[in-house]
């Protein structure tokens, strides 16, 4: 049978009519698709910034799921989910942007930290340790690094704390000083709690070569020496933290006339306390003062001249307490109560990064975590 070219006038035109609208059919499904998806996410958006939260990740998830290979909107659905407390459907959207084979270097780093970040976020420090160790060598190296600080805070590994630190002074990221010798402060905490009163010692005097005008490490170190019958050395360590930073040597100024007193050098630490008032008057320092004064009535005297400058609740006490006022002995106890009781709100310490008060001086604050945030005053000496 002989092929009749004829029916290539038929068949020619019908393959192309179809290939055609084939063509067009594929167009409109792509273009539908990619309507469809950013149409999802900019309704999430406009959801997120109303503060509809709920609505958000639920436009989030149907734009996700219309186009499963677009990673920013895994990034956006992710964020949601930490930022509301959803910390394991957080970390499932992460991991599965890290198991896609085609993701690029830059979108996998970029999970990477996301992940780290959850799992922080969660309280899953193991987990978050790992996942920030992946990211050096990367460009959230530095911001992994601040992260594992935190991190090596809040379980109190000190001694990685240190490395972390002294890793990003190498890099350039700024001083981190003042914190180290905050870390070493803590390891010879405990080395005391173990009786290792030479590991103590040793990483104290390390503080105190790695930032030698931070206070506490002197503070240590003096309270630790008394503590072992040396008064000597625990006054010279006090008179260092003095010359180094006068206005922490508040906090100590009662342990350093303790120390005069079991030293017998009463006379020359009186010398120096007062010249400290001169300088700076504070209630401490007469508290201080009262315990090396030996006449009653200078003691009265010296209260009555801090009142009249200082017209405070403590200085009011301290008069009570120190300066022999002409109460009875019925009378003195009530009086002095009454006063410790209406000064007591004023005697606590203030966090000058988020206000924070405490009875007790921190070194770190418990609420914003920061160090060296308190000033060594009393809210009333402020």
């Amino acid at each position: 049978m002989e092929f009749d070219p004829r029916w290539l006038l038929i068949v020619l035109p019908v393959a192309f009519a179809l290939g055609w609208l084939a063509s067009k059919l594929d167009t409109r499904q792509w273009k539908r698709e990619q309507h469809d998806a950013p149409k999802a996410y900019f309704k999430g958006l406009n959801l997120l910034l109303n503060e509809q939260q709920d609505k958000a990740i639920d436009a989030f998830i149907e734009a996700v799921q219309n186009d499963a290979d677009t990673s920013e909107l895994h990034f956006a659905l992710g964020n949601l989910f930490r930022r509301r407390g959803e910390y394991e459907r957080a970390v499932r959207v992460h991991r599965h942007l890290l198991q896609r084979g085609d993701l690029p270097k830059a979108e996998r780093e970029r999970a990477q930290y996301a992940l780290a970040q959850d799992f922080f976020k969660a309280g899953l420090f193991d987990h978050a340790e790992e996942a920030y160790a992946q990211l050096r060598g990367t460009p959230f190296e530095n911001e992994a690094e601040m992260a594992l600080l935190s991190l090596f805070e809040r379980s109190r590994e000190w001694r990685k704390a240190v490395d972390v630190a002294r890793r990003l002074e190498q890099r350039g990221t700024g001083s981190f000083a003042s914190r180290i010798a905050h870390y070493l402060c803590e390891l010879a905490l405990e080395a005391q709690t173990r009786h290792d009163d030479d590991l103590a010692l040793a990483l104290l005097t390390e503080a105190r070569a790695t930032a030698p005008q931070a206070a506490r490490a002197h503070v240590l170190t003096g309270q630790m020496l008394a503590r072992r019958q040396q008064p000597d050395a625990a006054m010279a360590a006090y008179a260092e933290l003095l010359a180094l930073n006068p206005e922490a040597f508040n906090l100590v100024a009662g342990d350093y006339a303790d120390a005069a007193l079991a030293a017998g050098q009463a006379e020359r630490a009186l010398a120096v306390l007062d010249s400290r008032y001169q300088r700076a008057p504070g209630v401490d320092l007469m508290l201080a003062i009262g315990k090396l004064e030996p006449d009653s009535a200078q003691q009265r005297a010296r209260w009555i001249r801090h009142l009249g400058a200082h017209p405070t609740l403590s200085a009011v006490r301290g008069l009570v307490a120190f300066s022999g006022a002409k109460l009875n002995e019925e009378e003195k106890p009530l009086v002095s109560a009454a006063i410790d009781r209406a000064a007591r709100p004023l005697q606590r310490y203030r966090c000058a990064a988020c206000g924070f008060e405490a009875g007790h001086y921190f070194w770190q604050c418990p609420g914003c975590l920061n160090w060296d945030s308190y000033p060594p005053r009393h809210v009333e000496e402020l």
